[in-house]
């Protein structure tokens, strides 16, 4: 399973840095360390002990990265190394007298307030993360793994090698986690109310107000059996779809200089004793030769050869010197980063080193960006059809599934030697993975984007362009505007404001922040909303009447679709009445930019067989391009994925799946 780690280091940089490079080393701590401050922060609640285990846990690493045999599994070898340091640093805490409860020993905000702070979450993915506060230590634990996992930052053998355990036990234990979870969600649900249910609010007289698993077992017995309490069955979205492509919590720039400078002060410890063994190495040499050289005298006088001292001298010398090298590496990059940030500077990018091929840190991990922390997740909403209904189970079709994660690679038969289409029109959504570049390259897709302001670690080939989107209000900076504006003419505006899970605005809210969308001289798409564009007095009829009365401008109207009408004639009738019903209201072209086939009227949602959904894609690719007035579209999506069936295109690698096939030859007028 490839991950959405930003520039995710090979395993020849692993294998570099085990043979002494500074700039690998520097480049796994700054890759790596906001993954281990999630997973520390998650599992140990905030607590005050965190910058400590984090610190500790990336020097353990980087002293013993020479221990590692298999470089490609440099990512499963630390992640237990992270988990061995939490339950260290829990075992710490129950042997001093008085027992204290990590979580509430935590001082100033815990992480889940950190994580909807930083990731402005909203609607269930913030239930969820407030959920977590109600599970045990072993719980939290096993979370913060498996949201990664859930996320697409970690795959189920990381989990495994971080708990010792076969895969079989630890499906077993996250299913279980999961129950608990799903009950602390219930709970959640429950007591934000409004208004309360009044047998709730009784029971919750003696309770202090700390989330505990006490508490949560008390108060969930009682929303299972309350039907104003209980959530109806298709309201809550399963927890590993709202954690789908979620980004990690950007790590304090604080903790990120204390864990460089820390790994600093090891390694001039490490100098001083490399410099004093070289010293000793040197004497140890110089006896040696002078016992040559008497050897070799004596053998003169005994007509015998003198013998070399021994190689064993050599290493002696060279060892140390390797070591000095490489700590000297060490401390020169972070005094740099300290030196910058002393001087105000917040970005950690600009490091001299002196290395065949520099590796850079990754500034973004230390600067947030909501518009790349928040990637969209998408709840069922039902879909106003200009056509009878079908004779299928009503489906919410337009409904977005959220950002996945890469799974493993499909099988694939090449396929007998195909053209690829390639038009102005054909794009695809997309998020970083393993063999991205290349997946686009034989997609056919021109243009791509991924919900975020930048590309986000996305190289594009030759011939595909990028196009950046605002995702919600807390995108609208004046940073994040700026960065938009080097990324080209065009922008999408606002993911799915008519969605709580999503941006989640109102038309009034995108309308007062529009100046400032339309002051980058952009192109600017109306916001994408989830359904209902057709629909008078909808959403987006709101937005568009209120634009035009305000005298702002927009360019295109943007459009989401995903049908569970699994007959591909039905789907590609509906999918076409609603762009042209959209087209008829408004009369501005229209950009598709997600669109599958995905019945979410089912739990957990449902798809068609591959063969249905690649015959989907032929048909729907072949009617857009015969629309003149539809200026762009774009698959969901470029990757594989767990959370999204058979819509993804190819798997890592770039391996293409037999919808991916479909797509690349695709796109001509039917």
């Amino acid at each position: 399973m490839g991950t959405p780690l930003e520039d995710e280091p090979s395993a020849e940089v692993v294998l570099a840095a085990q043979r002494g490079d500074g700039g690998a080393l520097d480049h796994l701590v700054s890759a790596y360390l906001p993954l281990v401050y999630n997973i520390v922060g998650r599992a140990m609640n905030g607590h005050h002990d965190v910058d400590d285990v984090v610190q500790e846990t990336m020097i353990r690493a980087m002293r013993s990265i020479g221990d590692l045999r298999d470089p490609r599994a440099f990512r499963s070898w630390l992640v237990a190394i992270t988990m061995r340091q939490v339950r260290d640093a829990y075992r710490s805490q129950v042997a001093q007298p008085p027992p204290v409860d990590m979580a509430r020993e935590a001082a100033g905000p815990d992480f889940e307030e950190i994580t909807i702070e930083r990731l402005g979450l909203s609607g269930q993915r913030r239930e969820t993360a407030e959920a977590s506060r109600w599970l045990d230590e072993e719980d939290r634990s096993l979370l913060a793994l498996w949201w990664q996992e859930a996320a697409g930052t970690l795959d189920r053998s990381d989990l495994a090698a971080a708990l010792g355990q076969p895969s079989t036990h630890v499906a077993v234990a996250v299913a279980r986690m999961k129950e608990r979870l799903d009950a602390s969600r219930q709970v959640v649900h429950a007591l934000r109310q409004s208004p309360p249910c009044p047998q709730l609010m009784g029971m919750t007289t003696g309770w202090d107000g700390e989330p505990s698993p006490l508490w949560r077992k008390r108060l969930n017995r009682h929303v299972r059996e309350c039907a104003f309490c209980l959530p109806g069955p298709n309201e809550m979205i399963p927890a590993e779809r709202l954690l789908i492509g979620l980004g990690l919590v950007p790590l304090p720039f604080v903790l990120f200089r204390t864990v460089v400078s820390s790994l600093a002060r090891v390694a001039a410890t490490h100098a001083t004793a490399a410099h004093a063994a070289a010293a000793q190495s040197a004497t140890a040499h110089a006896a040696a030769v002078h016992a040559a050289v008497t050897a070799a005298g004596q053998a003169a006088r005994h007509g015998r050869r003198a013998v070399r001292p021994a190689s064993a001298a050599h290493h002696a010398r060279l060892v140390p010197k390797m070591l000095a090298t490489l700590q000297a590496k060490v401390v020169i990059v972070s005094v740099a980063v300290v030196t910058c940030a002393a001087g105000g500077t917040a970005a950690a990018a600009a490091i001299t080193r002196q290395a065949p091929r520099p590796l850079p840190v990754a500034a973004a991990t230390l600067v947030p960006r909501p518009a790349r922390l928040t990637p969209p997740i998408h709840v069922a909403t039902a879909k106003p059809a200009p056509k009878p209904a079908p004779t299928r189970a009503p489906t919410p079709s337009r409904t977005p599934t959220s950002k996945p994660t890469p799974t493993a690679p499909p099988t694939r038969t090449p396929p007998p030697a195909a053209s690829v289409v390639t038009t102005s029109q054909k794009g695809v959504s997309a998020w970083s993975f393993t063999g991205a570049t290349d997946a686009l390259a034989k997609s056919g897709a021109s243009w791509y984007y991924n919900w975020a302001a930048t590309p986000s670690g996305i190289t594009a080939p030759a011939g595909v362009s990028f196009v950046p989107m605002i995702w919600g209000p807390g995108s609208v900076t004046s940073s994040t505007l700026s960065e938009v504006k080097q990324e080209g003419n065009i922008l999408l505006t606002f993911n799915e404001p008519d969605n709580g899970g999503q941006s989640n605005m109102t038309p009034q809210q995108a309308l007062d922040l529009w100046p400032q969308l339309a002051a980058t001289g952009m192109q600017l798409g109306s916001p994408a909303v989830a359904a209902g564009g057709d629909t008078p007095g909808g959403w987006l009829d709101q937005f568009m009447q209120g634009a035009q009365a305000r005298g702002y401008r927009v360019s295109f109207i943007t459009l989401h679709w995903y049908g569970g009408n699994f007959d591909t004639p039905s789907a590609v009738s509906e999918l076409r009445d609603y762009i042209q019903a959209v087209y008829n209201r408004y009369h501005l072209p229209i950009w598709l930019t997600e669109f599958a086939l995905t019945n979410f009227g089912t739990s957990p949602a449902s798809f068609p067989t591959n063969a249905q959904q690649a015959a989907f894609a032929t048909s729907a690719l072949n009617m857009l391009a015969g629309l003149s007035y539809v200026q762009r579209y774009a698959w969901f999506a470029l990757p594989t994925s767990t959370g999204s069936g058979n819509t993804g295109l190819f798997g890592p690698g770039a391996v293409a799946t037999q919808v991916g096939q479909a797509f690349e030859a695709a796109g001509q007028p039917g």
